[in-house]
């Protein structure tokens, strides 16, 4: 028995010399034998290469500079046409809108030479003018009230100074010799007024 042990023990001790001379005899794997192997390590590019591509990117970034600055232009002269358009045509709705008061002023003149009474004439005119008023109205057009307020120079243009006023009405609006008109609250014409000294 007992040398069925030591039997035993001489198998173990060989197999491990074994083993460690099979070990040592393999040659350990490098850095070069690692990149050797295709699937481990991924092909580093040359100097070329990545220049090649910068220059690609650079050709391609060039290509979309010059599409985005001929769109922009393209932009800005249709932007252009549509301005200028506006500006030759925008008043073409208003006009429509004044047309039909033309034709009552045209008839006005014509009943003129017919009628004997100034009353009627005078009546026919009025509603005439209130006619347009209200149609500017619409439009956007506001009468500045002047009379009675404090003279203001972003509404008001003094165009006569009125000495030896009561100190209540000193720097106020006494009378307006031409009205002033704004249009969607942008002045459009400044009042002529008279201002109290």
């Amino acid at each position: 028995m007992t040398q069925d042990i030591n039997n035993n023990e001489e198998e173990l001790l060989n197999e491990a010399a074994q083993e460690s001379e099979e070990t040592q005899n393999e040659e350990p794997q490098t850095e070069e034998t690692a990149k050797e192997s295709p699937e481990e390590a991924p092909k580093e590019k040359t100097v070329e290469e990545k220049l090649a591509e910068a220059e690609e990117q650079i050709a391609e970034l060039k290509k979309q500079m010059l599409y985005k600055a001929a769109e922009f232009d393209n932009y800005r002269k249709r932007v252009m046409q549509e301005k200028a358009e506006l500006i030759k045509n925008g008043g073409s709705k208003v006009i429509t809108t004044i047309l039909p008061i033309i034709d009552d002023f045209e008839r006005a003149e014509q009943n003129m030479e017919k009628l004997e009474d100034v009353a009627a004439c005078k009546e026919g005119v009025t509603l005439i003018i209130d006619k347009f008023m209200k149609l500017l109205k619409q439009e956007g057009l506001a009468k500045i009230d002047a009379v009675g307020k404090d003279f203001d120079t972003d509404y008001h243009e003094a165009v006569a100074m009125v000495p030896g006023m009561p100190e209540d009405k000193k720097n106020k609006v006494i009378d307006c010799i031409m009205d002033g008109y704004m249009l969607n609250d942008k002045v459009i014409r400044h009042a002529k007024v008279a201002v109290a000294e």
